[in-house]
């Protein structure tokens, strides 16, 4: 860049003659006399622009390895893609250049150029150690993350991998001194810079338009790759965003709901258990023809396992509370305002409504119930034989279930009493931490947060065990609901938020935007068991029910299932979304 040019008459000085000739240099001193001279030279006297315009360099060449792999791996022969290559290099260095143009006023922002360097070191490490991508959905998701996950995804590679591109890019930061300048040629050099800047990607775009365009047509990711600029764009989208989007206000639904005709002669009031799975794969299931047997208790419990149902998104943050949205997908993604979810109108009803919580909290879903983490209330026995820290095994939510549920009101629990347990399930990275050691089956297990370290074999079977630890919780949530047949009718709807991604294509863990997403991280686990009271109460057709379990289904239908399971009205209940609408009054 030009501008290096344009400042460094500001900064010339006249070399001292002992500075002009250098000593010679001896074989033994050779190495430190040459560092001496880089230091003397790294500490020179720099405008904030020439800084500016060296770090992009840097972060260009040393944070982008993730783009430059896969732009490798897209374009064949290297003669296709080194020309893509530099020019999405070209494009890469602009943009961070003009980003950080902002920042060149003086030497108080060197810890904000230190930050921003963390912040690519820390956003290569994840892309290369996980395939995923800086989009606005993952930041929001990091932000999300409670400190049991994030610690989970700390490892000494993780801190390897930042120090690497951190080190040299903090000492260059703190050695060099920046030159006083007024505030009126900050602001014309500044923008000049910006400028250039933009200027150079835009004659770089265009020149290489024929070769750019489809690709990131076709490669949407790609662009959430360029570090550190889709990193920092998505976490101001992520955090500025709401402060410029104008008030939503919590538009009400429940108008209208009441409970059916089932209510007025039911001899025992309904008890339905809703189980939010967590990155669970439909093709890892047993029930559903995966050649692992990973679910045999669910196999004995007379279950009916849908094989055909998709997610609404990739990420807990998305799915959660579009499953319990009576928006459906594409309604819930264009949506200005907030609507009041599947649990207000429950409540609204008169049921009793409980969300119990072993996971980073509800995402919203539970925000005008009764909720509680499961964690809580816990004793120190059951804390050390299920629990890891503040991090415990899906089976601690059976632990006083009955206090918790006779604490509900006993108005609403004599008309019924609807359950939602959020799982920990199969979350990830440290797979290894979800299961039990009595239920690790699959041996020898991947026991490590750097999955591309393992075996394949063995990142197969620690995920594996993590879904028979689900099967087993299910059981046992299945045999305490048979407990509870003589005074309840009772049933249970287990659906997974999203898959996983265990190493195809190279993809790791979950949340690449849902476009492109592979079905692995979409295809999910729908379970439904009914006792012989909720059977007979709804007159439910086991024979329809078999009938449907490959019937294509999504996220959708869970609000309007579950509202027709338990019979209640309400203006925004779909027949043609309910699953089981058709297989009700014909036992």
């Amino acid at each position: 860049m030009s501008v290096s040019r344009l400042d460094s008459a500001l900064l010339a000085r006249a070399p001292s003659r002992s500075e002009s000739r250098p000593a010679p240099l001896s074989d033994a001193g050779a190495a430190g006399t040459l560092w001496q001279r880089f230091d003397r030279w790294i500490s020179q006297p720099r405008s904030t622009r020439q800084v500016i315009v060296w770090l992009s360099l840097y972060l260009g060449l040393t944070a982008n390895w993730p783009l430059l792999n896969d732009l490798a791996r897209l374009g064949g022969a290297p003669s296709t893609y080194m020309p893509t290559i530099a020019a999405l290099g070209m494009l890469t260095f602009c943009g961070t250049v003009a980003m950080l143009s902002l920042t060149a006023w003086s030497r108080w922002m060197k810890p904000l150029w230190l930050l921003v360097v963390v912040i690519a070191a820390v956003a290569q490490h994840y892309m290369l150690q996980y395939r995923v991508v800086m989009d606005p959905s993952m930041i929001a998701n990091a932000f999300q993350t409670d400190p049991n996950e994030a610690r989970d995804l700390l490892s000494g590679r993780m801190a390897l991998n930042v120090l690497v591109v951190v080190l040299p890019a903090a000492w260059a930061i703190w050695r060099v001194r920046i030159v006083p300048m007024g505030l009126l040629s900050h602001v014309w050099r500044n923008a000049l810079l910006l400028v250039l800047a933009a200027v150079v990607a835009v004659v770089t775009a265009v020149a290489m338009n024929r070769q750019l365009a489809p690709l990131m047509r076709n490669n949407v990711h790609l662009r959430y790759m360029m570090n550190p600029i889709a990193s920092l764009y998505s976490a101001g989208a992520v955090v500025l965003k709401p402060m410029f989007k104008r008030s939503s206000k919590l538009i009400p639904i429940t108008a209208g709901t009441a409970l059916g005709a089932s209510y007025a002669a039911q001899k025992r009031p309904p008890l339905f258990v809703v189980v939010v799975g967590e990155t669970a794969r439909s093709d890892h299931f047993g029930l559903n023809g995966y050649a692992r047997d990973t679910t045999p208790e669910l196999a004995k419990r007379n279950v009916l396992s849908y094989r055909e149902v998709r997610s609404c998104g990739t990420n807990t943050l998305a799915s959660v509370p579009c499953m319990f949205s009576p928006l459906s997908k594409s309604g819930y993604e264009s949506r200005k305002d907030e609507y009041e979810n599947l649990m207000d109108v429950l409540q609204a009803s008169g049921l009793a409504v409980f969300w119990l919580d072993n996971q980073a909290g509800c995402k919203g879903v539970c925000a005008r119930i009764s909720n509680a983490s499961a964690f809580d209330g816990l004793d120190s026995a059951t804390k050390k034989a299920l629990c890891d820290g503040e991090e415990c095994l899906d089976n601690v939510m059976l632990k006083g279930l009955d206090e918790r549920i006779a604490a509900l009101p006993a108005e609403r629990r004599a008309k019924g009493v609807v359950l939602v347990m959020h799982q920990m399930g199969s979350h990830g990275p440290a797979y290894y931490k979800r299961s039990a050691p009595e239920l690790k089956r699959f041996t020898p297990e991947c026991k490590t947060n750097a999955l591309a370290e393992c075996a394949h074999a063995e990142l197969m079977n620690v995920y594996d065990n993590s879904i028979a630890q689900t099967d087993h919780f299910l059981g046992q949530t299945i045999d305490w609901l048979q407990t509870q047949s003589k005074q309840y009718d009772t049933a249970l709807l287990y659906m997974s938020d999203h898959g996983e991604s265990l190493g195809e294509y190279g993809l790791f863990l979950h949340g690449v935007p849902y476009s492109f997403a592979p079905d692995a991280q979409k295809h999910v686990p729908m379970v439904t068991w009914f006792g012989d009271g909720m059977s007979e109460r709804r007159k439910l057709s086991r024979t329809c029910m078999e009938a449907g379990l490959d019937a294509p289904l999504t996220h959708d239908n869970l609000y309007h299932t579950v509202l027709g399971l338990m019979d209640v009205t309400t203006p925004t209940y779909k027949p043609a979304l309910d699953a089981l609408a058709s297989c009700r009054g014909k036992a």
